[in-house]
């Protein structure tokens, strides 16, 4: 017996758009990769902590929340 998964579904179900937020989601994580790499290597050179690469980090938590509530409402 085959399941199918949502995005199968989706596909099936007249086009509808299963992964509402998901874009946004994976550019919040990219933004928090990079500011939480700049900020480690920011410490690890002695250096001080420069407002942008924590806004970064806070930006791209900002994104990824903002995905997810997206992906709930989408259901």
């Amino acid at each position: 017996m085959k399941r199918e998964t949502s995005e199968a579904k989706g596909a099936v179900d007249g086009g509808k758009n299963t992964s509402r937020g998901a874009i946004i989601r994976l550019f919040g994580v990219i933004l928090v990769i990079l500011g939480a790499l700049d900020i480690m290597l920011s410490w690890r050179g002695g250096f001080a902590v420069a407002p942008f690469h924590a806004m970064l980090l806070v930006g791209g938590l900002l994104l990824c929340l903002i995905g997810a509530i997206r992906r709930q409402g989408a259901d």
